[in-house]
């Protein structure tokens, strides 16, 4: 399971340095796409093709448009020998990804978020919605 939270910054090339913890979990061979919330989804290549072969059992009328929307962005790509990750500039552009970077692990995956945009992103949580979210799990 990916989780953490990790303050990095992307070179000039943007590269990124991924964390050991991610590292380890996600494995050498990833897959990089657009998130919804503004961000880079980092999945690791079998989880990718997991949610790929659930999303493709869906009738097309259904997932045209997500299909359109993370299958054209999608960047397969390896972990380099200095352990760095090269993110693509339309991948950079849409997550408006700079210098400061947050790298979060969400269970199944890890975003790349611009830091401002994760910190605003983290202070607007309503703790309500989360205690709605774990009650219905019983915890």
């Amino acid at each position: 399971m990916l989780s953490g939270e990790y303050s990095h910054t992307l070179d000039a090339k943007k590269r990124l340095i991924l964390p050991a913890k991610l590292r380890e979990e996600l494995g050498n061979e990833i897959v990089l796409t657009k998130n919804v919330d503004k961000c880079v989804s980092i999945y690791p290549r079998q989880a990718w093709l997991a949610f790929c072969e659930k999303l493709d059992a869906l009738p097309d009328t259904e997932t045209r448009v997500v299909k359109r929307f993370l299958y054209s962005a999608a960047f397969e790509t390896t972990i380099d020998a200095q352990n760095r990750l090269v993110i693509p500039p339309n991948l950079c552009e849409f997550a408006s990804l700079n210098k400061n970077v947050r790298v979060v692990g969400v269970g199944n995956r890890a975003e790349i978020w611009d830091e401002a945009a994760w910190n605003e992103t983290v202070s607007a949580v309503n703790v309500n919605d989360v205690i709605a979210v774990m009650e219905k799990l019983g915890l």
